[in-house]
């Protein structure tokens, strides 16, 4: 039996929670999914699992093997598509899942220029805010924006994201500027529902740090909605700049309190450590973080 292949089903089960999901990710026979397991234990003489009809759980040297089967399948993986990618033509389908607001006005154009790079390349792109489960969802790489907690997912970088606080220049003439964040507190705000946070943690141009509580007055699950919101006058957003930079540039909004920041963010493309990165996914990340590099565009207003 290929070791490689024994450590990628059994940490194909671990994800999948399941070797029926398993099976059908490797497109492979239940059975054979199941006789993979078992050699794997019988050679290494251990017990990895336990399995009812409900759930698979890990032993002790299940989660220990689990871990070390990343590593060393993330290594491999490295390996042959840094061989394969110096040799294979740039051409297949590229399956990525990217936020709405960020993937229709900065991805969607990247991927249309990509495709004149590379003719024989295509995409399958899933634009929507949820986070989707890329392994089980067959995608061969996510874009996402925040602060990136510790997945299993192997992340890259493409840009950093400023976040603003703004407002129109009819609201600002009926409410007044702002001097300090607690102004804010006084002001209906625009919020993005899928935040998971309630309230807006901030640091001063001295250092000091504090937090920021807003009442809302319109919660709304796209930002671009928000956008047309806060240039109507209806309240206050803080919100990534990617979103908001033409509005900024043509002075439809007005950025409030410029020297304080409100926990900037980033964008990374992330895929699974398991799946096996084709030279066509790395190209395309190359390309996207040669693209976004330094002061990306929509952070100069």
């Amino acid at each position: 039996m290929n070791r490689f292949e024994e450590f990628e089903t059994f940490v194909r089960v671990v994800e999948a929670g399941s070797l029926t999901a398993a099976a059908g990710q490797l497109k492979i026979a239940k059975s054979a999914v199941s006789r993979r397991l078992k050699e794997l234990e019988t050679r290494l003489g251990v017990q990895l699992m336990t399995r009812t009809t409900r759930q698979i759980t890990l032993t002790e040297s299940g989660r220990a093997l689990y871990e070390r089967a990343l590593s060393l399948l993330a290594d491999w993986n490295e390996t042959e598509g840094t061989i394969s990618s110096a040799t294979a033509e740039v051409s297949g389908l590229i399956k990525v899942a990217a936020p709405l607001s960020f993937g229709v006005s900065h991805l969607g154009p990247a991927i249309l220029d990509f495709m004149e790079l590379y003719p024989g390349v295509e995409f399958d792109v899933d634009f929507n805010d949820r986070r989707i489960d890329l392994i089980a969802e067959g995608r061969d790489l996510a874009i996402r924006i925040g602060n990136l907690q510790d997945s299993g997912l192997i992340a890259r970088k493409l840009a950093s994201v400023k976040t603003v606080a703004c407002a129109s220049p009819a609201f600002i003439k009926a409410n007044g500027l702002p001097e300090h964040p607690d102004d804010l507190e006084a002001y209906p705000e625009l919020r993005y529902a899928n935040r998971t946070q309630n309230g807006w943690d901030y640091t001063a141009p001295d250092g000091q740090r504090g937090r920021l509580r807003m009442t809302s007055r319109l919660s709304a699950t796209n930002g671009e909605f928000l956008k047309d919101a806060a240039v109507r006058g209806k309240g206050v957003q803080i919100v990534p700049c990617f979103i908001i930079h033409r509005e900024l540039r043509e002075g439809r909004l007005v950025e409030l309190l410029p020297d304080y920041a409100w926990g900037d963010l980033a964008a990374y493309a992330v895929y699974p450590p398991t799946r096996h990165l084709s030279s066509r996914v790395r190209a395309f990340v190359d390309f996207l973080v040669e693209r976004f590099k330094d002061t990306p565009y929509w952070d100069v207003y």
